[in-house]
């Protein structure tokens, strides 16, 4: 049976309790890879650490992971509520060039006040608030990635000139709670902009997935009509979307459930679901969230993306290098060189 030309897309949860390494991540990782996968994801938490378990930051594990691997996606979680927009924008961006184009990143906010009093910036805040910022901070860290035009670099030693400065960008936004000059001090990402991602299960991440999110996860609901829920929130989502301006492509809906694999017949089970649920046009790809890492994803990957992979939903190879090019996603146009060349900003 021949692959769809939108392929299922598929990607696997990385999270564990964790260790004082990278090495189990990575191992999941390259496993993933073996099977495919689009991309993997990697929590985090702004919150203090609890006692007996300590807390990795997902960016510097994925940096970690970027040169080992060489097709998978990489998508940490950032929490945007104590951290600046412009570091933001930095260390993701470094992470879309250390791993040569493979780099996303899921947006999340933190109402905790615990984690408040940690870093002692700011006091907690309502998600409605927080959320509202997120958004902001999702649009002027695109506009930083785009403040360096693709061909701003010269790199001419016998001029002395590394760059060109009509070719760089201020952004000079104005957010709620902050405000961002620029231009970015990191190049244009290899991808244009690394994929953003956004948690949309609830209402309101959903409406700043639908503003700004290349990919809208959706928690599928472990009681009730799992199919119903779904439609009902990619419904929202999309006309969310459209409301807010947006054209195609629209966020990539993409269903996260909890797995929990004994045996190669649960396996194939997964993928029963997962070709019914893709044919009915609910979903464009899974998010697997296994319960135990190392038993689930072996699982997975030996026995749910064979029988995907059989039946013509999951591709057998990678297409391409990006993250981008894995979820059939274009390069974004930078908006800066097209509003000099007759365009809008």
């Amino acid at each position: 049976m021949p692959t769809p030309t939108r392929p299922l897309h598929l990607s696997v949860a990385l999270d564990r309790i964790a260790g004082h390494g990278a090495e189990p991540y990575l191992r999941a990782a390259r496993l993933a890879e073996r099977g495919r996968l689009d991309f993997v994801t990697l929590g985090d938490s702004l919150g203090p650490p609890r006692r007996g378990v300590s807390r990795l930051d997902a960016l510097a594990v994925l940096a970690r992971i970027a040169p080992a691997t060489e097709r998978i996606g990489l998508v940490p979680t950032v929490t945007t509520t104590h951290t600046e927009p412009f570091h933001v924008s930095s260390a993701v961006s470094t992470l879309d060039w250390v791993s040569r184009g493979r780099a996303g990143w899921t947006v999340d906010v933190s109402a905790d006040e615990a984690a408040a009093r940690h870093f002692g910036r700011r006091a907690a805040a309502p998600a409605a608030e927080l959320w509202r910022e997120a958004g902001e901070v999702a649009d002027v860290v695109a506009r930083l990635w785009d403040s360096w035009e693709d061909d701003a670099e010269i790199r001419d030693t016998a001029t002395g000139r590394f760059i060109d400065r009509d070719k760089l960008h201020y952004v000079d936004f104005e957010g709620t709670g902050f405000s961002v000059r620029g231009p970015a001090i990191v190049p244009r990402p290899p991808q244009g902009h690394p994929v953003t991602a956004v948690d949309a299960t609830d209402p309101l991440p959903r409406a700043v997935a639908a503003a700004h999110a290349d990919l809208a996860f959706l928690r599928v609901p472990r009681h009730g009509d799992a199919t119903r829920a779904l439609r009902a929130a990619r419904d929202d989502l999309r006309r969310r979307a459209r409301d807010a301006g947006r054209g195609e492509p629209l966020p990539l809906v993409v269903a996260s459930l909890p797995v929990a694999l004994y045996a190669a017949a649960d396996a194939v089970a997964l993928a029963d679901l997962a070709g019914a649920w893709y044919a009915d046009g609910l979903v464009d790809g899974l998010h697997l969230r296994p319960e135990d890492p190392d038993r689930d994803l072996a699982l997975l990957v030996d026995g749910t993306v064979p029988v995907l992979q059989h039946r013509g939903l999951l591709r057998s190879f990678y297409p391409g290098g990006t993250l981008r090019e894995h979820l059939c996603l274009p390069r974004p146009a930078n908006r800066y060189a097209r509003a000099l060349a007759g365009g809008t900003a």
